[in-house]
């Protein structure tokens, strides 16, 4: 061996420095890294709170919220009005008003069969000065068609008549 030379089974300890200060380097980084946020997970300002409803808020169509409520109330309330004329939906009503209503109509219902009692009126009244026994009185109607019908009928004339007529002259001797 020469002087200054160092014997080939002893190693220079540089490279295994160099490799131990790599791997702490990179520990320590990556604990550094580690504590550092990810920007996507950082808080940010939290989102704008809308503004609160009221009855002046524009909802759709440029109509504010009273608006809309109003217009969908007068609709419900025209299908209910409907569905109730249709259907004859009973309203309650006391006590007083149901016996009532039931007397009014039995009233009612007898009035109605002493009205189909009573005979006609051209049988209540005398005309005056009419016969008794005289056929009613005829209407205009009455009296067109009598017309028609006899004015449709031709005069009938029998050979006898003809022969007397005006026209002929009896034969004299």
């Amino acid at each position: 061996m020469a002087v200054g030379e160092r014997p080939s089974s002893c190693s220079s300890p540089q490279p295994a420095l160099l490799g131990l200060g790599a791997a702490l380097l990179s520990f320590c980084i990556s604990a550094v890294l580690s504590q550092v946020p990810d920007p996507e997970l950082l808080p940010t300002d939290p989102p704008k709170k809308p503004d609160p409803v009221t009855s002046e808020t524009v909802v759709f169509w440029g109509l504010r919220l009273w608006q809309v409520i109003g217009i969908f109330s007068m609709f419900i309330l025209a299908v209910i009005i409907t569905l109730c004329c249709i259907f004859k939906c009973r309203i309650p009503r006391t006590k007083k008003e149901i016996e009532a209503r039931h007397a009014q109509r039995v009233a009612a219902k007898d009035y109605a069969n002493t009205l189909e009692t009573v005979p006609p009126l051209n049988e209540l009244t005398e005309i005056p000065g009419a016969l008794p026994d005289t056929v009613s009185l005829s209407t205009v109607s009455e009296q067109v068609q009598a017309r028609s019908a006899s004015s449709s009928q031709l005069p009938v004339v029998r050979e006898e008549e003809e022969l007397t007529g005006p026209l002929t002259q009896p034969e004299t001797g």
